[in-house]
């Protein structure tokens, strides 16, 4: 798994119209190429009378797949404008459909180019970019006397707090990236004087809004 990686918020969309053509920027996030392909077989079905539903997607931890589709426009003037503006925003499970509706006027090899790659670049401005950081989840389990202090030395620090458990003891849990590890368990050690209960629970991605 990576440490952490970028990515789209979620699903969103954007349109612009450039010399009368109208183009439709559909985004969203795709962990399988499943669901890429699942994703663009839904905006066709909704655009099936669009003169265009070009598509790129990247997919997987070393971007191992990737598809790029120009749906009838000009060889290379579409999906790869596209796949382009996913690799130069660093982007993973991301896929992105671009439906054209032609507006009469021919934009040529050059405009085509720009106008998809605009398109896919204002698609994903609007939709939003995330960071995923893997964190290990830390539950620290002490008596309800420390809780105050262990608390707000948490919520001072640069570690994130997830949650606080009220039970027979006070559980809280925090997210704590794989290198800090070490650090966070000696620092709670020293605040409780060593009588903290520290677990290791289990590892997932916090999202960081970006852009």
């Amino acid at each position: 798994m990576l440490e952490r990686y970028k990515t789209v918020s979620g699903y969103g969309e954007h349109e612009i119209l450039i010399q009368k053509s109208r183009f439709i920027a559909y985004v969203n996030r795709a962990e399988t190429e499943e669901a890429a392909q699942h994703f663009i077989e839904q905006i066709k079905k909704k655009h099936w009378n669009a003169s265009h539903n070009c598509s790129a997607y990247l997919i997987g931890e070393r971007n191992q797949i990737q598809k790029a589709n120009d749906d009838g426009e000009p060889n290379g003037t579409a999906g790869i404008p596209i796949l382009e503006v996913l690799k130069k925003r660093d982007l993973k499970d991301t896929v992105v459909v671009i439906t054209r509706y032609f507006g009469g006027i021919k934009l040529g090899g050059g405009g085509l180019i720009r106008a998809y790659g605009r398109a896919t670049t204002e698609g994903l401005n609007i939709t939003g970019i995330i960071e995923r950081r893997l964190m290990q989840v830390i539950k620290t389990q002490i008596e309800y006397p420390l809780l105050g202090k262990v608390e707000n030395e948490i919520r001072s620090s640069t570690f994130e707090l997830k949650e606080i458990e009220y039970v027979e003891n006070v559980v809280i849990s925090t997210y704590v990236e794989e290198p800090l590890i070490a650090e966070y368990e000696a620092w709670m050690t020293e605040i409780t004087n060593g009588q903290a209960l520290i677990t290791k629970e289990e590892r997932l991605y916090l999202n960081k809004n970006l852009e």
